[in-house]
């Protein structure tokens, strides 16, 4: 089936977070592209999975550790990256802050640091300090316009006793970076070297572009599987946030018996929706078709950024994108490291709602997040309304 990611999907009145909760200070009738969810239509076998589903006409407790359900998630590992995988490691979570929620409870106490690579998706910032954690810096170096693994520092991090986990985003978001395997052999090896966990969202790992592999972390260093917890969900990869599930692969026995024991006995959070286990299995085992096209139309999508950038704003620089479907800018061309300017530039001129880099740490200022996951026309519509804001600069 060839699909349409040029149609404009009004998703006013559905409650959807991205167009019904703006970011503070954003025009009303700003252009949304902030919120990390697609603005495509679902995958055909998904929306019949959940029609079908639907005439069943009952939506009771729903299982998630069924043979069709693991199929479904262990065969994805397997086909897509050649990932063995068992069911027994296989946990159900609502979504992956949640379980990252979760984890940071169950493998440190208050008063323990938490090493982020930042800048870094802003939750494990603000879930880590909410519970009363400490978070670490172990800043991504930024060179010659893209990103690299500081070692020296993380290793002088992890070494420190009171820093417990590490958290790593593979692929990274906001960089886009896809790590090889030889940056995930270092960061495993210093991690191992001092007895540290790791924690490890590979949320985007689908969504990578043309001509890059992705390294699931438990493939690449199943000796060190004891201290490593992955996390992945199908809600990137095929627009299914709203149906809150996601896949937590545990290794470590005593860690699942307390996962089980806080998410199932003291929380009951153990149990998955029904139309949200329906449209995973459907899509895990029917939608890799739709993922590919979505997949050549985002690739698209950041070559007309890039083009655009190097045509019309010249001082900003996009950095290269290997994986996820959310473009990176630095527009310190422009404003120099003034955050504030640059955001009030693109909430109040521009009238676009992105997510401003500061959000992901110091080192963020002056860029900005753009979900591309939008038809080409929307993109182009952002563009153009930031090279007019920019323009007197």
């Amino acid at each position: 089936m060839k699909y349409n990611f040029d149609e404009i999907i009004d998703r006013r009145g559905t409650m959807a977070t991205k167009v019904e909760k703006m970011p503070e200070g954003s025009a009303k009738d700003a252009l949304p592209l902030w919120v990390a969810d697609m603005d495509f239509p679902c995958a055909e076998p998904i929306l019949k999975a959940l029609h079908e589903r639907i005439d069943r006409k009952i939506f009771g407790y729903t299982l998630y550790n069924t043979d069709e359900c693991m199929n479904a998630v262990l065969g994805w590992f397997k086909k897509r990256y050649g990932w063995e995988e068992k069911a027994e490691n296989l946990f159900f979570c609502p979504g992956i802050v949640s379980a990252y929620a979760v984890l940071v409870n169950l493998l440190t106490k208050e008063g323990d640091g938490i090493v982020l690579q930042r800048p870094v998706y802003y939750p494990f910032t603000i879930k880590a300090e909410k519970n009363g954690r400490v978070i670490v810096d172990n800043p991504l170096i930024y060179e010659n316009g893209t990103y690299r693994i500081d070692y020296e520092d993380l290793d002088q991090k992890m070494a420190d006793p009171a820093n417990k986990v590490l958290v790593f985003c593979s692929p990274h978001n906001p960089a886009g970076r896809v790590w090889t395997e030889e940056e995930l052999r270092k960061v495993v090896d210093i991690c191992k070297k001092h007895d540290k966990w790791i924690i490890c969202d590979e949320i985007h790992c689908d969504l990578i572009r043309k001509g890059v592999t992705f390294h699931p972390i438990l493939k690449t260093a199943p000796d060190y599987a004891d201290r490593i917890v992955v996390c992945t969900a199908p809600s990137k990869t095929f627009n299914l946030a709203g149906m809150k599930t996601s896949n937590i692969v545990i290794h470590n026995k005593d860690l699942q018996k307390q996962w089980i024991d806080l998410l199932d006995n003291k929380l009951s959070m153990g149990g998955p929706s029904t139309l949200g286990l329906t449209a995973m299995i459907a899509a895990y085992t029917e939608g890799e078709d739709w993922l590919e096209q979505v997949k050549d139309y985002i690739d698209g999508n950041f070559a007309y950024i890039d083009a655009f950038l190097k045509e019309h704003l010249p001082k900003a620089h996009m950095i290269p994108s290997e994986g996820t479907y959310l473009a990176w800018i630095d527009f310190n061309g422009y404003v120099h490291g003034d955050a504030k300017k640059l955001e009030e530039l693109m909430q109040k001129k521009a009238k676009v709602a992105l997510d401003e880099g500061y959000i992901f740490g110091a080192a963020g200022n002056g860029f900005e997040r753009i979900n591309i996951a939008a038809p080409r026309s929307v993109i182009e519509d952002c563009m153009k309304r930031i090279q007019s804001a920019l323009a007197d600069l």
